[in-house]
């Protein structure tokens, strides 16, 4: 059965647009979908990630590391969850991502888990 990750892409800022109740009930919608997936036994794993205020970029060119602490001005969105899930079909995963709270909200982007040099 192919597993498939749900990227919540959501747009810079528009978690600190929000009200405290208005996040926490956001979040608990999201949790609810999670319990759904796990419930029918499809669900490996899923989270919420903090803003990329608190991530830091990690690169090697040539030996030499470079850090970047976010946020990251140049990206329009960010990250700010996964969901990651068995199912029979892509056209089941493209179900399940319709079926998100975050759809409303943000974008939602799906992958299939496979090798990745195609």
């Amino acid at each position: 059965m192919p597993s498939y990750l749900l990227l919540v892409m959501e747009p810079r800022g528009q978690r600190q647009a929000r009200t405290a109740e208005q996040g926490r009930e956001l979040q608990a919608r999201m949790r609810r979908y999670g319990e759904g997936l796990k419930a029918r036994g499809l669900l490996k794993s899923c989270d919420s990630l903090r803003s990329d205020e608190h991530g830091v970029r990690i690169r090697v060119r040539d030996g030499k590391r470079t850090l970047t602490d976010g946020p990251f001005t140049e990206a329009k969105e960010m990250i700010g969850g996964y969901f990651l899930f068995d199912c029979a079909s892509r056209e089941e995963a493209l179900a399940l991502a319709a079926a998100c709270p975050a759809v409303e909200w943000a974008s939602v982007e799906l992958r299939e888990i496979g090798p990745c040099y195609e």
